[in-house]
């Protein structure tokens, strides 16, 4: 029975073969037409895509511990080398509605090959750029592959599985971006200060042939799609609950990155850390990071909203709570454990409940998602600054963030009233 893609309902025609998979059930109850070759087959499809996302996350963090070096490699001021990282974000949130509807008619094993093979180029540009404005279209470049490829690779993954396994399918995708900020991100910071941020782009760069590599020979070769009329597919995304999940993801990310961005200064003030203690803080969360998001994706399969609903209560709570705990090593550790938990135990729920409201146009909405996600990378950083500017002090960031989170919990629980009451599957 050779590997194919299909709908939601199975692989190759065995419908329930990867829900058993992904709950670990023993492999006699598959049945005897399911071989070991095949699970294994799905496995490697599953961790093919989460390779991608890994890359795709060091290259993203990457540069913010490498800034010192990268200025003085182009010569440019710490500012100015700061929107590197801006201008990522941008081509991000402008590259994965355009990537995603150029690819929109072809295979997806083609497109997300295509996608990690202009990743490993632009890593590569910026491996041996001569100058500030060579590196900063190297990173735009870059930036191009991330919307699209989070976008269709979530579409790819919740096409393996059925309906009621697709959250957890996407949670092992993003299990990649967390496991980066774990050992990627670290792992590549050291070797930028060790031999140079240059060398760390091309290891990048190695990286993305990897996982191109691992895309290509592990996913089947698929089908081509009909090219989408464009203006049906943008009017999906004007739709009352497809525009309360994706500002659902803004609002959400936007309480993140209110306390990321400023995390090595807040604990300096409020715990009085030192630069070891902010790297095992970073740690702390990006472990945080990967325990919410493998939780978040097993309670979503049960229920979407509810898993929204405790998460993002959960991310309020430690938010508003964090100023009062921070003062001591412990309650810092323990604090940012489950604040790095909260935040990404929402990610993979409302990447399949965009794609669920957007049913007519999953791989559009799915892709603009990242980019709300990426919006939110900016309001939270501009919502934290404002704080500062306000002299509200550093004791402020983190409940400015709880504020944001609220707002997201609210835009869930206000969409009953405008949810999609169809499912239809998510074609792979």
């Amino acid at each position: 029975m050779p590997a194919r893609y299909c709908s939601a309902t199975g692989i190759g025609g065995v419908p329930t073969a990867k829900s058993y998979l992904l709950i670990g059930l023993p492999l006699s109850t598959l049945g005897a037409s399911l071989t070991l070759f095949q699970v294994t087959l799905m496995k490697s499809q599953l961790l093919a895509l989460s390779l991608g996302a890994f890359a795709i996350g060091v290259t993203e963090f990457a540069p913010m511990g490498l800034l010192p070096s990268i200025a003085q490699g182009v010569d440019a001021s710490i500012p100015a080398t700061g929107m590197l990282i801006s201008a990522y974000a941008v081509g991000v949130m402008i590259g994965a509605p355009l990537i995603t509807l150029l690819l929109s008619s072809s295979r997806r094993r083609s497109a997300l090959v295509g996608l990690m093979a202009l990743f490993t180029l632009g890593n590569l540009m910026s491996a041996v750029a001569p100058g500030y404005y060579t590196l900063l279209a190297a990173r735009l470049v870059t930036s191009l592959s991330h919307g699209a490829f989070f976008g269709l690779g979530a579409i790819v993954a919740a096409s393996l599985v059925p309906k009621d396994k697709r959250a957890s399918a996407v949670s092992i995708m993003f299990m990649g971006l967390t496991v980066a900020n774990i050992g990627g991100v670290p792992a590549a910071t050291w070797l930028g200060h060790a031999i140079g941020w240059r060398m760390a782009f091309a290891a990048i760069s190695v990286l993305g042939l990897v996982a191109g590599l691992a895309l290509f020979f592990s996913l089947p070769r698929g089908d081509t799609h009909p090219r989408p009329h464009v203006g049906n597919e943008l009017r999906v995304l004007t739709q009352p609950a497809v525009v309360n999940a994706l500002l659902t993801t803004a609002f959400s990310a936007g309480s993140m990155f209110t306390l990321y961005t400023y995390i090595a200064s807040v604990l300096q003030h409020l715990t009085q850390a030192s630069a070891g203690f902010v790297t095992a803080m970073l740690v702390t969360i990006g472990v945080g990071f990967t325990l919410g998001n493998a939780i978040s994706g097993r309670l979503a399969d049960r229920s979407l909203k509810g898993t929204l609903i405790g998460f993002l209560g959960m991310l309020a709570v430690v938010s508003f709570v964090f100023p009062l705990v921070a003062t001591t090593g412990t309650g810092a550790t323990i604090a940012l454990l489950l604040w790095g938990a909260a935040t990404f135990g929402v990610s993979a729920p409302v990447q399949t409940r965009v794609m669920q409201e957007a049913h007519d146009a999953p791989a559009l909405a799915s892709s603009v998602n990242i980019g709300a996600f990426n919006l939110g990378n900016a309001l939270g950083a501009a919502a934290g600054g404002a704080a500062l500017s306000l002299g509200l002090g550093y004791a402020s960031i983190a409940p400015v963030g709880g504020v944001l989170a609220l707002m997201a919990l609210g835009l869930v629980l206000m969409s009953g009233r405008h949810a999609s009451t169809q499912s239809a599957p998510v074609a792979g």
